[in-house]
């Protein structure tokens, strides 16, 4: 009997490497070949970055699958799986490419593995259009546990734009099933913090000026909260060229993390990165959600695994998440609803995002 293949469009929706990602981990998961065409046809420059390729490469050597067609520029990759045996893997964008999305793909792979893992993930450790390591280890690890899993994150060495130079070392032991979560009550914000970053030659006043500027932001819409913004010059055996830049958290009564951040540009006031990363927050609250916009994609493959129903409360969904729910959807027999809750005298939109998850079982555990 012929081997099953998926054929994949990856230039609808978001049309990034998001739709690589989640397709990739989901093939290695569910033991299913794919062949992916259109790669990043809704980016500037599109098929595979090194970023992605080297996401990729880890992947299949953790399953000792066979990746087809695959290098820097290509539009169309064909992955076949092997069995997920976990071990000791370094992926390299030898570039400022995100770490951040290196974990993404790999994190759920590794959670069915044979044995316990440990990768090596080189690059960009605060990098644009994607998350930073901070917000990594300060909103997604939290949320990780709520789904029954942890992992061991060692930042060894910050990296930025353009050279990358930054390196993290996982630590990720597999796990017989996923727990579905429930996060539906926002609660009060009872505490608010962030840090104000400077790396390289970058002096430690402009740190101040973005903390001082979000702090500003922040007070004019939320007057009874103490903001606690450290400014921090980065060590420099710590990090690897020269940048900055600010992430705020606010914590809820109910254990939720929401978060906004920016990173500085050449040219950019230091006071404007600060506020931009104020006003991302401030909109993150204001629907009321249990999750931010950034949160929100990166959980849907893992209600969609998790063993029974899983609810999340959230803001307008992004283009990334309805991206994430539709490829869950395709690649799994998880199913997604989205409850739409519209507040008259706001007009800001939330929504609840449920899901029937499949109740993936490690055949190794």
């Amino acid at each position: 009997m012929a081997e099953q293949c998926i054929e994949i469009d990856g230039g609808i929706m978001e049309g990034g490497g998001q739709i690589l990602r989640v397709c990739t981990a989901l093939s290695c998961l569910q033991g299913v070949k794919i062949k992916i065409h259109n790669i990043r046809a809704g980016r500037s420059t599109p098929g595979l970055r090194p970023q992605h390729l080297s996401g990729l490469e880890m992947v299949r050597d953790l399953c000792d699958g066979c990746l087809e067609e695959a290098k820097v520029g290509s539009t169309e990759i064909s992955f076949s799986p092997g069995k997920i045996e976990g071990g000791s893997h370094v992926a390299d964008t030898k570039t400022a490419g995100s770490i951040c999305l290196l974990m993404q793909v790999a994190t759920p792979c590794v959670l069915f593995a044979a044995s316990p893992s440990e990768l090596i993930l080189r690059g960009g450790t605060n990098a644009e259009m994607a998350p930073q390591i901070d917000y990594t280890l300060q909103v997604f690890k939290p949320i990780s546990e709520k789904f029954g899993f942890q992992f061991n994150c060692d930042l060894k060495m910050r990296g930025y734009y353009p050279k990358g130079g930054g390196e993290v070392r996982l630590r990720i032991s597999p796990v017989k099933q996923l727990t579905p979560i429930n996060m539906t009550e926002r609660g009060a914000v009872t505490k608010i913090h962030g840090r104000a970053f400077v790396a390289g030659v970058l002096p430690l006043k402009l740190a101040n000026e973005m903390a001082s500027a979000a702090v500003r932001c922040i007070r004019k819409e939320m007057r009874d909260i103490y903001v606690n913004i450290q400014s921090v010059q980065e060590p420099k055996d710590k990090a690897y060229g020269t940048g900055n830049g600010i992430i705020i958290f606010a914590e809820t009564s109910t254990g939720c993390i929401i978060a906004g951040s920016a990173l500085g540009k050449r040219g950019v006031a230091a006071d404007k990165v600060g506020i931009e990363a104020a006003e991302m927050l401030l909109k993150n609250l204001r629907h009321g959600g249990c999750v931010d916009q950034y949160l929100q994609d990166q959980i849907i493959i893992f209600m969609a695994l998790a063993n029974g129903i899983s609810r999340v409360r959230s803001g307008p969904l992004t283009l990334h998440t309805q991206t994430a729910i539709h490829f869950a959807e395709m690649l799994t027999k998880a199913k997604f609803t989205v409850n739409k809750i519209d507040d008259q005298e706001s007009g800001i939109e939330t929504n609840v995002i449920e899901c029937a998850g499949i109740g993936m079982t490690n055949p190794h555990l």
